[in-house]
């Protein structure tokens, strides 16, 4: 963490934190959401974690800085303590170790660490303990509905059924009780429709590009919370990025219901790539959002028989990229020169190819399983046993012909021995 907290570029990232939600844990203190404020985009379980800095005697940046910190810590244990599980593969340790502080200070200054600490909790909990994985999934997407996804992966049958259903009575409890204490928890709802697309997101590289060659005449504005581009094709665009979502977690349904068999690293893979799934095709891409993949893809690491060891290479080599656009080149980034677009792209390809090598190793993870399975138990042709010098009998299993001569000659002492003696 004090590796991540070194100031890399001139934008204060910190204000997020010392602005943005100390104003809206000044609201949320009275008892409301901020129904005003359309940059408020989150679930009401979001309005826990920015109360809970007003608990510490500290500055609320400090305060939150030290939450933060503290659930980095929790999740690099539990990773630790899987690997430990795991017969020593600290590989995914090492990974959230190295892969985090690189994003720099941004996702120290966001609250999604705290959520993907809690989507790891459950993801590891999964396994062992159903119901305890489902309500940690189930707060996580109260926080901020993504953690959610992680659910997709789990082998049908009761274990299923008790995941899904612990997950959805926590959300929907928890959620129902946040409601009932404060007003407007779900008016965040009502500020998503007028989105344009942010800079950022993979849907944003066709503007960049036609922007760097003087053929797009939109502007970049800060709208909803983000830096968005806003004017011709946008609309357009986002129509095709929400297409591109359905289409993909269509993809996820297909491959649930052909999936024959489960190995123990099946649930982990299968929610990185629901997740990256849902990053590349949404109209936003936010820096924070790399901690997601980041704590995913750490999980995975920690199962044997894994599938996404590549896919957690591309996300490394996105991540270095993701400081780089923002906030170290997030001017050039906005006025889409040269260097801006091609380090976007550089970052947003990398993506992009992490989804669909997550996806197709999920894929063939489970087909090839079965596959192979087939192959295995297939009867052998059957074969001819040495029996009488002059007959063969048919069997269905192969026997050396040495065995068959040494039986054929022990059966005739026996016979030998049991004729009476002249």
């Amino acid at each position: 963490m004090c590796v991540g907290l070194v100031r890399i570029s001139d934008l204060d990232v910190t204000t997020d934190v010392s602005v943005i939600y100390h104003g809206w844990f000044e609201v949320l203190r009275t008892g409301t959401f901020p129904m005003d404020d359309v940059t408020w985009q989150y679930p009401p379980g979001a309005a826990l974690v920015m109360l809970a800095p007003g608990l510490l005697p500290w500055s609320y940046l400090t305060s939150f800085l030290v939450l933060t910190g503290v659930f980095d810590a929790l999740a690099m244990l539990l990773l630790v303590r899987a690997g430990i599980r795991g017969r020593r593969r600290y590989a995914g340790a090492w990974l959230w170790v190295v892969a985090v502080p690189m994003l720099g200070p941004t996702v120290y200054c966001r609250y999604d660490l705290i959520v993907t600490a809690v989507a790891i909790a459950g993801l590891l909990a999964v396994g062992r303990r159903s119901r305890l994985g489902g309500a940690l999934l189930g707060i996580g997407g109260l926080l901020k509905v993504w953690p959610l996804l992680a659910v997709l992966g789990t082998a049908r049958g009761r274990r299923t059924r008790r995941v899904w259903t612990t997950a959805a009575a926590t959300a929907a409890g928890v959620g129902f009780l946040v409601a009932a204490a404060m007003n407007g928890a779900f008016r965040f709802l009502t500020f998503q429709r007028d989105r344009g697309v942010e800079v950022e997101s993979l849907a944003a590289l066709p503007i960049h590009w036609a922007r760097l060659a003087g053929h797009w005449e939109g502007k970049v504005a800060l709208n909803y919370g983000s830096v968005e581009f806003l004017g011709p094709w946008v609309h357009s665009i986002a129509q095709v990025s929400v297409a591109a979502t359905v289409l993909g977690f269509g993809w996820l349904l297909v491959w649930r219901l052909r999936a024959q068999v489960w190995q123990p690293a099946t649930p982990y893979d299968a929610a990185l790539a629901a997740l990256l799934v849902f990053t590349v095709t949404s109209r936003v891409i936010s820096p924070q959002y790399l901690v997601w993949l980041i704590g995913l893809a750490a999980v995975c690491l920690t199962a044997r028989g894994t599938t996404q060891r590549p896919v957690a290479v591309l996300i490394l080599l996105a991540s270095g990229l993701t400081v780089m656009e923002f906030p170290v080149m997030f001017g050039p980034v906005t006025l889409s020169t040269p260097s801006g677009v091609a380090v976007l792209t550089a970052r947003n390809l990398l993506l992009l190819g992490a989804a669909l090598l997550s996806c197709g190793r999920l894929w063939r993870s489970t087909r090839q399983y079965e596959e192979a399975e087939e192959e295995e138990w297939e009867p052998s042709e059957p074969q001819t046993r040495v029996g009488d010098p002059f007959e063969a009998e048919t069997v269905a299993y192969s026997v050396r012909p040495g065995i068959a001569f040494e039986q054929q000659f022990l059966d005739h002492l026996d016979r030998d021995d049991r004729s009476p003696h002249r």
